[in-house]
């Protein structure tokens, strides 16, 4: 039975050792809370590139990496390429991290909710949420010409 679980469980130990590699790098991890703070509507390559002011072939090797981890979704429309969180995995992971939380003492101390965004943000919250990654990015820019890790 213990050896069925293991196998079926929602992600497996290999999968999360791929996205927390993915994460464990610093500009991977700052494009993937911008797609998360925007929301499932996502943000094109160039917003990304322009808020993280990154050069588009190491904004391109990183959105590679964290599409190969699972974490973002890329999605064509006319010239453009939006890349937005996978809220799936995210959440498969931190389940992951967390299915067996205070297991030993006898209680389950692992969150019950989960991040599940709504599918068609209000305008008014899109424009919100990209102001506020906006202003986030700008500040750690600017702690990082100061020489401050972020």
């Amino acid at each position: 039975m213990l050896l069925y679980f293991h196998y079926y469980r929602i992600m497996e130990s290999k999968n999360a050792v791929t996205a927390l590699s993915a994460l464990a790098q610093e500009t991977r991890l700052a494009i993937f809370r911008l797609l998360v703070v925007q929301g499932p509507s996502g943000v094109s390559a160039g917003e990304i590139g322009a808020s993280l002011k990154l050069a588009p072939a190491t904004l391109s090797f990183h959105l590679k990496e964290l599409t190969h981890a699972g974490l973002i979704e890329a999605r064509a429309e006319s010239r453009y390429i939006f890349y937005s969180a996978n809220f799936e995995q995210m959440n498969a992971l931190v389940g992951f991290l967390t299915e067996n939380c205070c297991a030993q003492d006898g209680v389950s101390c692992a969150p019950g909710a989960v991040c599940a965004p709504k599918a068609a943000a209000a305008p008014k919250a899109a424009a919100v949420a990209k102001a506020a990654a906006v202003a986030k990015a700008a500040a750690v820019a600017k702690l990082r010409r100061k020489g401050v890790r972020a």
